[in-house]
């Protein structure tokens, strides 16, 4: 479905792609001749077969700009983005979780309060408009962190996560609005139940019935909103990879569409489509992790 979607989606968009690609001043001999080279002069149906035989042989196509295979472009930016978003997953998580936890055990204090406003202002603030205040702040005025890119060093190593931090801190803190917020919940209504209760009068410690008892219950609906998020941090990634020049998917995925360059734009989509699939799937799994009533 995802490539089908794709496929008749991109041959919706007006224009003329092989026109813009040869300039105004090409004949209608030249257009005529590279349209045949790419397949374009072929029915529309013919062309999906064609498209659907390459899928299945790992051939994308060819980047009508680029000249080079689409499958090759995005296995070399897959994994900046592939970084970038698990690193905004892990930042989200590793400040929601605590700090909805803390929210729900604090019900209608101060604390809940605080945080319940920081929470929305993370959620309300656009990515297009953190970005360049984070850059300001820590590049320009502190020289604390790199401007933009990724740095010449090896993915994964100590000067790639030197360049990693602004970009998923930026797509990070979104995701802990959201999440925070859903952990609250969810704690607080597990928190009312009668087993903690009951695991309270054990006298069990606090720690113990929040986090072995409350949170183990309360994960659900945390990897629900996680699965979900996952889609949203890879299309948010297109704005932040732009903001700082990040070379992932969606800055490739940006450049495509300002191209009309139909093959890149396609596998592009098609990668990200298929990764939100992937991990909807895992998150699904990770529900019979989570709940062992879940896997009866």
């Amino acid at each position: 479905m995802v490539v089908s979607v794709v496929f008749l989606l991109i041959h919706l968009v007006p224009g003329d792609p092989i026109a813009q690609m040869l300039g105004e001043g090409a004949s209608a001999g030249d257009i005529s001749t590279v349209k045949h080279a790419y397949g374009f002069d072929l029915p529309l149906h013919t062309q999906y077969l064609r498209y659907w035989r390459g899928v299945l042989h790992a051939d994308l196509g060819q980047s009508l700009r680029l000249h080079d295979s689409v499958t090759h472009l995005i296995l070399q930016r897959y994994p900046y983005t592939l970084a970038l978003t698990l690193a905004a997953l892990l930042i989200g998580i590793a400040l929601a979780v605590p700090a909805g936890i803390y929210s729900a055990l604090h019900r209608g204090r101060w604390p809940d309060r605080l945080l319940g406003v920081v929470s929305l202002a993370g959620l309300s603030f656009p990515n297009f408009a953190l970005g360049p205040i984070l850059i300001l702040l820590f590049s320009i005025r502190l020289g604390w962190l790199p401007v933009s890119g990724a740095g010449t060093g090896p993915i994964l190593g100590p000067q790639f996560f030197l360049y990693l931090i602004l970009p998923a801190v930026t797509l990070g803190l979104g995701l802990a609005g959201i999440l925070t917020r859903m952990v609250r919940t969810a704690m607080l209504e597990e928190l009312n139940q009668d087993y903690i209760r009951t695991a309270r009068a054990k006298g069990l410690t606090q720690a113990r019935v929040v986090y072995r008892h409350a949170l183990a219950n309360a994960l659900i609906p945390i990897l629900t909103i996680l699965g979900l998020q996952f889609g949203s941090l890879l299309s948010g990634a297109i704005v932040t990879e732009t903001i700082f020049s990040w070379p992932g998917i969606g800055r490739l995925t940006l450049s495509a569409i300002s191209n009309r360059d139909y093959a890149l734009v396609q596998g592009c989509i098609l990668a990200v489509g298929l990764t939100y699939v992937a991990v909807n799937l895992l998150t699904d799994v990770a529900y019979t992790l989570a709940n062992p009533r879940i896997r009866a």
